[in-house]
């Protein structure tokens, strides 16, 4: 069980694609691209932001809503990532492969708020991790 909100899985793969996202929107063409690049930043730490401060909040129902605003970010990234790869920032390997780490953290969000409101402790913010492991 996760003792602290670094723990969660979710919150590692958020992690991960926020460095994905910073190296990859460094990049000259990306980078001269201020407000996109501006966005999509704030938008992966968005997800690490909200799964830490659900987490910490204590309570079953916060940590569930924080985790709802977490999944819309990573929808977020996924649609600026695609206008990243039409604007041709990004080459398609590159995009494939940050593009399937935002969609990991989606579908581990998701899977993470079914088990919690399927808990029948009203205070549990635990992580049962084979409750929502997706690779």
């Amino acid at each position: 069980m996760a003792e602290r909100f670094e723990d969660l899985r979710a919150w590692q793969t958020a992690r991960s694609l926020t460095n994905q996202v910073y190296a990859l929107s460094g990049k000259e063409k990306f980078e001269n691209d201020w407000a996109l690049k501006d966005q999509i930043r704030r938008a992966a730490i968005s997800i690490m932001s909200n799964i830490a401060e659900g987490f910490e909040s204590r309570t079953r129902s916060l940590f569930v809503d924080f985790l709802g605003r977490a999944k819309a970010s990573a929808g977020e990234v996924r649609a600026q990532l695609v206008i990243a790869r039409d604007q041709e920032y990004l080459e398609e390997g590159e995009f494939e492969k940050v593009h399937d780490r935002a969609d990991k953290v989606s579908r581990q969000l998701h899977n993470l708020i079914q088990y919690l409101e399927r808990s029948n402790n009203p205070d549990d913010v635990r992580e049962v991790p084979q409750e929502y492991v997706t690779d």
